[in-house]
């Protein structure tokens, strides 16, 4: 099961976050999030990261355009869509991407469903807020082509691994505090992950 570890600032929590096995790095560019970065230092960290480590931007309310540009600007190589973005957002934007599902019940983990999508806790902050969706809402559902965000953690991960998601997504849960690693958190949540245990 892979993992992506998201709201990156800074180039040590990045090196931090790939030794301890991170398979993509997640950029804010949501200016509200404390976690925010700006495209500008997304390039220089970004510049300095080694290869097979995927590059990711998220981006709220931003137009294709935009998107486009700063994924380019910033050497990104996937950008997260997480907002209800309209059918022709995505005629326009020329940058492989994700959707991300802010899910407020079961129903909504069935939209995209033949596509490789984040499903995340609605919160009306854009996420980031540590908040889970109840697991039992995944029982018989397919969730290979789900990458899973929101309220992870490496006390809590075990309860989630006999899930086949493809991939877990996390940010808060790693933190020492909002916008700062915890390098030890990485460590042990990706380890729970890839051994099934601490």
């Amino acid at each position: 099961m892979r993992v992506k570890i998201c709201g990156i600032t800074n180039l040590q929590d990045a090196l931090d976050a790939v030794e301890a096995g991170a398979d993509a790095l997640g950029f804010v560019f949501y200016e509200k999030s404390p976690r925010y970065i700006s495209p500008q230092k997304a390039k220089e960290i970004s510049s300095k990261l080694p290869p097979f480590v995927e590059r990711v931007g998220l981006f709220v309310h931003h137009s294709a355009k935009e998107v486009d540009e700063i994924c380019s600007f910033s050497n990104l190589s996937l950008a997260q869509i997480h907002f209800e973005a309209q059918e022709s957002f995505y005629d326009d934007l020329q940058t492989k991407h994700l959707k991300v599902v802010r899910a407020k019940e079961v129903d909504d983990l069935q939209k995209f469903a033949n596509e490789y999508r984040i499903v995340d806790a609605f919160v009306e902050s854009f996420g980031g807020e540590g908040k889970r969706i109840d697991t039992s809402w995944f029982e018989g559902i397919d969730c290979s082509k789900i990458i899973l965000a929101g309220g992870l953690n490496e006390e809590n991960v075990q309860e989630i691994l006999h899930f086949p998601f493809y991939a877990l997504d996390l940010s808060s849960g790693v933190e020492q505090r909002k916008g700062k690693k915890d390098k030890i958190k990485m460590k042990n949540f990706i380890k729970a992950v890839r051994n099934g245990k601490i």
